[in-house]
């Protein structure tokens, strides 16, 4: 195991680096570093927004940038390489005290249309992945007394996802031919609306 802080743009770069070193040149990066720290915008918590933007969106930007060189170059020898980028169904949905979250993964989705463009002809596949509620460590950051009361309830009334649900859906997309690409791909449990 390689671990590096997505946040530090050296990091990433001598992470793949690594990478390339012990393993080869990168064929697929599945970005799905995130933190989510919800309260109401009027608290104002300017330290958590800056976090969640220094993890989800630039923490995202600097995987990319030392990874894509990977990818093009192995999209050019084997046909086809992938770039699965991890967003929210919160991308597509208003929760409240989640607003700086749910607009870093509007920036995560968008963002990945748009290097479809770039990185398409190039034969990169880009997918954004939009999860609904996953049981991961993501919930443990959320200290906000309503956001809590709400994925309490939530777990309450649903079966939320595995992460090896997630997982099944990335192997899903990497898997098919080289000539499709699902760009978005919105995975909820059964019972979330």
């Amino acid at each position: 195991m390689l671990a590096a802080d997505v946040a530090d743009a050296e990091a990433m770069r001598a992470a793949a680096a690594e990478v390339e070193a012990k393993l080869g040149r990168a064929d697929l990066l599945f970005n799905n570093a995130g933190v989510m720290l919800a309260a109401p915008i009027d608290e104002l918590a300017t330290g958590d927004w800056q976090r969640m933007i220094d993890v989800n969106m630039t923490g995202l930007m600097n995987a990319i940038g030392a990874f894509v060189p990977h990818l093009v170059a192995s999209a050019a020898e084997k046909g086809v390489a992938d770039l699965v980028n991890t967003s929210s169904i919160g991308a597509q949905a208003v929760f409240p005290s989640f607003a700086v979250y749910v607009a870093s993964k509007a920036y995560v989705t968008h963002l990945s249309k748009n290097l479809r463009a770039d990185l398409g002809p190039k034969g990169v596949r880009v997918a954004a992945i939009e999860p609904g509620l996953v049981e991961t460590e993501l919930q443990g950051h959320v200290t906000d007394a309503g956001a809590l009361e709400w994925l309490d309830g939530a777990r309450e009334t649903l079966t939320w996802l595995k992460p090896e649900d997630i997982a099944e859906t990335v192997a899903f997309l990497t898997s098919l031919p080289a000539r499709v690409n699902l760009q978005q791909v919105t995975v909820m449990p059964t019972a979330q609306v």
